[in-house]
């Protein structure tokens, strides 16, 4: 089977932030220094090898790129600045185009200007809509909280002038998990379900079922990494999204949320600013070299961390003190952070990292078990036929 080149991916690919990779002359001090490059995957030099070699099809069929947690080491050893540790982000994010069917996580990812605006587009409609929900029988005073936030109001308003917030919530989120499934499933296709030299059943993806929630939540691999910091800021980040998500759930599905507010509320906005204002100190200091460059994406993405921790937790201390326009102002500034986060950065972009990486380390377990399955038939195979001579 031939193989194609693309003399123009290095070009493509620091539109994704990867800048140093012809620098690379493939020495190996890179995966001699990852803790995390083990047989059968041994990473960044291949994948390294691969860009520069144009070898578009092979690297949208790697795991590698997702199987770094970008430590730094391989970067700091690195004797020709090449960066290594950039690059595998770089190709994370092209992969994620890859994988996106719309187009739109290659538009966010190549432009800054396309990401931004969507962003703000997003947040600007959701503003606009959040207030008239809250306005929604023309009396409401803006003062009055929490009766002004939609989950708290009579559902026969909402549904008289054709405000039903469940529908709305019911079909975005439809709409987001059928893109997040598709692209997780041309993930699976183009790394694993396409190739031809394993043999792999059904059973072996039923027998390392749990290890992608069990990453999802843990974020285990990282901890391997000899730096433990960002696993422990990467940790809280991921941890406040997912409160973040539940309370966003029992809100506007349940419409019943106090309880779960007066905890996850509180305890996701907390876990999202520390996060964010560590890794946006971090970013603008430079203060490691996983802070060295920063990609637009990576910006905006913690801006918009920041802007929903702030507000979700300045409404909560707000309503508990009274101030109802001012809770109900922070409401809908942290909605108008909300539905961006969801809308544009799960699918399309950073926060896709959640699925991604977790089912990479699925798929890594599965392809590990058939590669070492076949060379345990081949050297049976081997044997046989000495003892036959």
């Amino acid at each position: 089977m031939a193989v194609r080149t693309n003399p123009n991916l290095l070009d493509q690919l620091k539109r994704y932030g990867a800048d140093d990779v012809s620098k690379c002359f493939h020495c190996g001090t890179c995966t001699a220094t990852c803790p995390l490059s083990k047989d059968p995957f041994i990473f960044p030099r291949k994948s390294m090898r691969y860009l520069q070699m144009g070898l578009g099809e092979k690297l949208a069929g790697n795991l590698e790129p997702w199987l770094c947690y970008y430590c730094g080491d391989c970067s700091d050893q690195c004797p020709r600045e090449a960066e290594p540790g950039e690059t595998m982000m770089s190709l994370r994010r092209w992969l994620t185009a890859k994988y996106d069917f719309t187009g739109l996580s290659r538009l966010f990812y190549e432009s800054k200007t396309a990401e931004t605006l969507a962003l703000l587009i997003v947040a600007i409609v959701s503003g606009i809509g959040f207030y008239m929900l809250g306005m929604i029988d023309g009396s409401r005073n803006f003062s009055d909280y929490p009766g002004f936030i939609p989950g708290h109001q009579d559902a026969s308003e909402c549904l008289r002038l054709g405000w039903d917030v469940k529908s709305i919530v019911f079909i975005s989120a439809i709409l987001i998990l059928a893109v997040v499934v598709i692209n997780t499933v041309r993930m699976w296709w183009l790394t694993t379900g396409s190739r031809k030299d394993l043999n792999i059943s059904f059973g072996a993806y039923l027998k390392y079922f749990f290890t992608s929630p069990y990453h999802f939540f843990t974020q285990k691999r990282y901890s391997e990494c000899d730096k433990k910091r960002p696993w422990v800021v990467h940790l809280i980040l991921m941890l406040g999204f997912v409160a973040l998500f539940a309370v966003f759930l029992v809100h506007m599905i349940f419409q019943e949320n106090e309880s779960v507010h007066t905890f996850l509320g509180p305890l996701a906005s907390v876990a999202l600013i520390g996060a964010a204002f560590f890794a946006l100190y971090g970013r603008i200091n430079k203060t490691e070299n996983h802070y060295k460059y920063s990609h637009h994406s990576d910006m905006n993405f913690l801006y918009v961390c920041l802007l929903v921790g702030v507000t979700g937790l300045a409404q909560h201390i707000a309503g508990r003190l009274g101030y109802g326009a001012l809770a109900n102002s922070m409401y809908i500034l942290h909605m108008m952070g909300v539905a961006p986060m969801l809308l544009i950065q799960l699918p399309f972009t950073k926060w896709a990292h959640l699925v991604y990486r977790p089912f990479a380390m699925h798929l890594y377990a599965v392809q590990a078990d058939a590669i070492a399955q076949r060379e345990e038939a081949g050297d049976a195979a081997m044997v046989s036929r000495k003892q036959s001579a």
